[in-house]
C-alpha cells in the first residue's frame, strides 16, 4: 500500500523541474506493452477462466479436451467454449482439433511472460 500524506499531495508542493508537480512519474510499460498486458489480465480476470487454466496446468498429459471442462467448472458447453475462445484470443492457451473436439494446452511461455511483465511493471 502506498502511504500518502497530505503534505505529499498538497498543491503547494513545489515542482522540482517546472513541468512536473512532484518530480515526475515514469511508466515502466510502453503504451503497447500496457495494452497487451491489460488484454491478458482481462482474460484471466474471471473465476471460470482461472479454473480452466488451473485444470489445464494440472493435467497429467498437459492438455485437456474441451468436453472435460463442463463438469469441473459447472458451466454449459457453449459457455465453456466462450471462455476457451477468450483465453485463446489472449494467447494464453492453444488448441488442436481431434475429431469433433479440441484439446487445449497452455501456450508456451505466455503465462510466464505475462507474470514477468507484471512484475517488471511493479518493481
Amino acid at each position: 500500500m502506498i502511504n500518502m500524506t497530505a503534505e505529499a499531495i498538497s498543491p503547494s508542493t513545489p515542482s522540482t523541474d517546472g513541468n512536473a508537480c512532484c518530480g515526475g512519474a515514469v511508466s515502466r510499460l510502453s503504451p503497447d506493452e500496457a495494452e497487451a498486458l491489460a488484454h491478458e489480465l482481462a482474460a484471466v480476470a474471471d473465476p471460470v477462466r482461472l479454473q480452466m487454466l488451473s485444470i489445464i496446468a494440472s493435467a497429467p498429459a498437459g492438455e485437456v479436451c474441451a468436453c472435460d471442462f463442463v463438469g469441473p467448472v459447472g458451466k454449459s458447453q457453449p459457455t465453456v467454449s466462450h471462455h476457451l475462445k477468450v483465453l485463446s484470443a489472449a494467447g494464453l492457451i492453444e488448441g488442436d482439433k481431434r475429431g469433433r473436439w479440441i484439446w487445449y494446452r497452455l501456450a508456451a511461455g505466455n503465462l510466464v511472460t505475462m507474470m514477468s511483465s507484471l512484475s517488471a511493471a511493479t518493481s
